[in-house]
This record gives structure tokens, C-alpha cells and sequence, in this order.
């Protein structure tokens, strides 16, 4: 890829190893696994695959191993046509490997990580300035390489830039790491519980109207089968979620972030932008894997058109 990505993620890729199956194995016997793929994860990795399979340029900065894992992890980037131009390879076997339960009755998972910390963060000095801000997006997600985040988010915000941020889901409080960045964030997508983890708040449009008091101008929390709750300065909409026949919702928030950044590309209002993502995320829970299902943007128009949705216009 030579032109500038209209979108950098800078955060976390792994290689999912992924295993359907109806009852988790125990030592008392045997169990059959339904399915099993590796497929490329991460909620920033997989975000900007989704963005690339649905027309977007994309440039995705984060670390790779230099062995038979790495490679398999840079797999789908590359296929997608992802700029790796800024990726760091760290020597020694891939670090960031997880593999995945998926319940074939439900499509839910469970991860079980392989190591306990990344070998080496990505440090500030590490960083392309030029290349960062040359984006119209930066994609974090607030998990790995922080302080490279904070500053590639400060760049953003002094170039007048957007940054957007997977917030993931939270039972608890949201930590200093998160709230650290949240002021330079403009577009805050989120997992459920995070709102009332960052304000306090378990009313979602009380906890919105908060968030925004901190920075981003758009909150928006997934809740999966529920759909997801959106709070702007215009005001709140929800969208309800798509009725597909789920196989493994593996990445599906990581897709919904990646397909909002094309909403946001084409110029559409933050209700469109969240209507086109919960298309390609339910599209995408239909296949094993985070990343084997994510459609087209032909698909998903085809798809919004079926059920009604014909104000969003390429």
C-alpha cells in the first residue's frame, strides 16, 4: 500500500486459535470439538480488518514475533491489503497467541491467553509522527503499548484529528490507563458496563451525557444481543440488534468499531454510522472466527436493504 491510510490502529493483533465445541473437555474424558480455525484477533487488529474488507484505507501499528505464529497472526492484514509499513517485529516466538472456546449452542466464547505480559511495549520514540497524524482516524484500544498511545493520541488531537477508542466490556471500575486517554478521545465505543465503570452512572443515557463531559463528542455501549445505546450532543438513539443465525461472536465488537470508522468515512450521522456497523457484527457472528465473516460493503448494504434500513447511501 504507497497512499496514506485513512485510518491507523495502534493496539492489539493476536492469532486466535479457535475451537467450537458444545461442553468444555475435562480430565475425566474425551470431548469433540464442532470446529476449529486460526484466524487473525485483537480488538485493534481486527477493527482495521474489517475497515480494509469494507473499502477503507488502513494502516494497523502494533508488534509481531518473528516466527511460524507471527506469520500466520499478519496472515489475514495482509490479504486485506493492510499498510504493515510501521509494524514492529520484536525477534523471538509470536507473544500476543489466545486460544479460543466458542460454545456451539450459543456462539459465546472464552479466552485462555498463551503467556502473561507482551514481551517489549511499543515506546513513543518508536512512533511515525507523520504517518499518524497523515490519517483522518487513529484506532486505539487501550490495552497494550499505553504510553505510545497517549502520545499518538496527542499528536491527533493537536492536528485537529480524530481518535476513536474500543473501550471493551467491564464488570468493575474503568482504570487510570483508560481515563488517562478518554480526554483526547472523540468517538468512545464501548462494551457494556463500561459507562457505569467510568461515571458511576447505571442509567446508559445519564452515563452518556456524562462521558461527553470528558471529552469524546460520541458514547456508544454494545450490548450485544440487545443492540447498542448511542449519546451525542444531537441526543440518544438505540439500535436494536440484527436477528442472524449466530455460529461465534468472536470480534464481534472489534468489527462493529472497524465498520463505524467507514460509517464515519462516508460522512454519515453517528445513528447511520451505528446502524452499519450492527449490520457487518451480525453478519460477521454467522462464521467462526473474528475476522473469516466479515462482509463487503455490498453485502452489508444488500443486507441493511432487506431489512429495511435504505437511508444510508454510499
Amino acid at each position: 500500500m504507497n497512499a496514506q491510510p485513512q485510518i491507523v490502529g495502534l493496539g492489539l493483533a493476536t492469532l486466535d486459535v479457535l475451537i467450537r465445541l458444545r461442553h468444555m473437555p475435562t480430565w475425566d474424558g474425551p470431548n469433540h470439538a464442532e470446529g476449529f480455525r486460526f484466524d487473525g484477533g485483537g480488538l485493534v487488529g481486527t477493527a482495521i480488518v474489517a475497515a480494509a474488507k469494507l473499502g477503507a484505507r488502513v494502516g494497523f501499528i502494533g508488534t509481531a514475533g518473528t516466527d511460524e505464529a507471527a506469520e500466520l497472526k499478519l496472515k489475514s492484514f495482509r490479504e486485506c491489503g493492510v499498510d504493515l509499513s510501521h509494524l514492529i517485529r520484536r525477534p523471538g516466538p509470536e507473544d500476543q497467541v489466545v486460544i479460543v472456546y466458542v460454545n456451539s449452542e450459543t456462539g459465546e466464547r472464552t479466552f485462555c491467553g498463551i503467556g502473561s505480559e507482551l514481551r517489549q511495549p511499543i515506546r513513543p520514540e518508536e512512533l511515525d509522527r507523520e504517518y499518524i497524524t497523515g490519517a483522518d482516524y487513529l484506532h486505539i484500544d487501550a490495552i497494550l503499548h499505553h504510553e505510545a498511545m497517549l502520545c499518538a493520541a496527542q499528536w491527533m488531537k493537536k492536528a485537529g484529528k480524530t481518535v476513536t477508542m474500543d473501550g471493551s466490556k467491564t464488570d468493575g471500575p474503568v482504570g487510570d490507563i483508560h481515563r488517562a486517554l478518554i480526554p483526547y478521545v472523540d468517538v468512545l465505543i464501548t462494551g457494556e458496563g463500561y459507562g457505569r465503570g467510568l461515571t458511576g452512572l447505571d442509567d446508559i443515557w445519564a452515563a452518556g451525557e456524562q462521558v461527553l463531559t470528558m471529552g469524546p463528542r460520541v458514547f456508544i455501549e454494545t450490548r450485544g444481543e440487545r443492540g447498542c445505546f448511542g449519546v451525542t450532543p444531537e441526543g440518544h438513539f438505540h439500535v436494536p440488534a440484527f436477528k442472524v443465525e449466530v455460529v461465534d461472536t468472536t470480534g464481534a465488537g472489534d468489527v462493529f468499531h472497524g465498520a463505524y470508522l467507514v460509517g464515519m468515512l462516508h460522512g454519515w450521522t453517528p445513528l447511520q454510522c451505528a446502524q452499519f456497523a450492527s449490520a457487518v457484527s451480525a453478519i460477521k457472528c454467522t462464521q467462526l472466527g473474528g475476522r473469516t465473516g466479515i462482509p463487503t460493503f455490498e453485502q452489508t448494504m444488500t443486507f441493511l436493504h432487506e431489512h429495511g434500513i435504505t437511508a444510508i447511501h454510499e
